[in-house]
Order: C-alpha cells, then structure tokens, then sequence
C-alpha cells in the first residue's frame, strides 16, 4: 500500500512542478483595494496594493490603469502558495511513509 501511495504522490508532484513552470514572471502578495480620500463622500478614488514582506508591512500606490495587471500578480502569487503549501504536505507524508516502510 505504502509504495503505491508514495508513486501517486510523486505523481501528484509532478503535476504541481507541471502548474508552477506555467506561472507569469511575475508575482506579488497583497491585497488591492479601493480607498478614498473622502470615505463618507466616496470621493477622490484611489487604489492601493498592502503586504507584509520579511515582517516588514508595506503599501503601495497603484495607478488605475495598472489594477488589472496587479490583479493578475496578486492571483498569480496566491496560485505559487497554494501549489508550493500542496508539495510540502505531500512530501511531509512521503517522508512518513518512507520512514514507517524502512522500520517494517
């Protein structure tokens, strides 16, 4: 059992190496959102992109013509975590089964 297991999560590896390769060049945490520098008025619209990066938080201006693009960025990166955090728990559990086979 353990040594099929082990074959269908390298199999599930390579799928997620598959995924990563198609990403964009380009990525970048946060999350954009609307602000305004009249809230109560919903006046004076800006866009702003927020992350925090080696512990450090930061926000950045975005310019209206450049929110699809961020968009795009920010999904990117989440797509990065979500596949990088699926390799890791997979290679947790290959790890286990790996060690449980070798004391049997």
């Amino acid at each position: 059992m353990s040594e099929r297991r082990l074959r269908e999560i390298e199999a599930q590896i390579e799928r997620i190496k598959a995924e990563l390769v198609k990403l964009p060049p380009v990525l970048r945490p946060g999350s954009l959102t609307r602000q305004y520098a009249n809230p109560p008025e919903k006046k004076g619209a800006y866009w702003q992109v927020s992350y925090t990066r080696k512990m450090k938080s930061k926000t950045e201006y975005v310019k209206p013509e450049c929110v699809s693009s961020v968009r795009k960025q920010i999904a990117a990166y989440k797509k990065l975590k979500k596949l990088s955090d699926k390799w890791v728990e997979l290679g947790l559990e290959a790890s286990r089964l790996s060690m449980k086979s070798n004391d049997e």
